[in-house]
């Protein structure tokens, strides 16, 4: 396969090359309702990922604990937001915070040879953090995209911002990565 020529999963790469994903974690219709501050943002970096020939996958969390309301299969609370532009087939479940614990997204990630990930999503300090710890402790490479991750607790953001940087994450606007 020559650098530029598409692979059957619709992405752009060779042997030795980078391998992008964009993520978006947990924007379904029970995450907390900041994600419509970042939504539009979430929007861009799908639609240039889709023109650069970069992944788009999305994390789904399905609550599996007995009691629980939220994220629930078959609801509409564990559908996707309708804002959201899904671009893919790419979908995947989790049922704890971190991304990884998806056997179905870590098969997409070996068959495909994604190596470096731009993280967006909720929640930026359980599985947004969660996720990104054990992409870096699996030593792939890691931006999150600071305009395209909330909270329930927006005022936890900046501190999550630096956690990420701690980690080895770098963390860059919407507009900083386009260029």
């Amino acid at each position: 396969m020559s650098e530029r020529e598409m692979n059957r999963d619709g992405l752009y790469g060779g042997t030795g090359t980078r391998k992008q994903a964009l993520v978006i974690i947990d924007i379904q219709n029970d995450i907390t309702k900041n994600y419509r501050d970042i939504i539009g943002n979430i929007n861009r970096a799908i639609d240039w990922a889709v023109r650069s020939g970069i992944a788009v996958a999305y994390v789904k969390h399905e609550n599996a604990s007995a009691g629980t309301r939220t994220f629930k299969p078959g609801t509409k609370g564990f559908e996707l937001v309708p804002e959201l532009n899904v671009v893919s087939e790419h979908v995947f479940t989790k049922t704890k915070g971190n991304a990884l614990t998806s056997p179905e997204f870590i098969d997409f990630i070996q068959r495909t040879g994604i190596n470096e990930f731009l993280i967006t999503g909720a929640d930026a300090v359980a599985c947004v953090k969660s996720t990104c710890y054990n992409l870096r402790k699996a030593s792939y490479t890691v931006t999150v995209l600071s305009d395209c991750v909330t909270s329930y607790d927006k005022t936890k953001i900046t501190d999550m911002l630096r956690y990420y940087q701690s980690k080895g994450c770098a963390v860059k606007t919407v507009n900083e990565w386009v260029k």
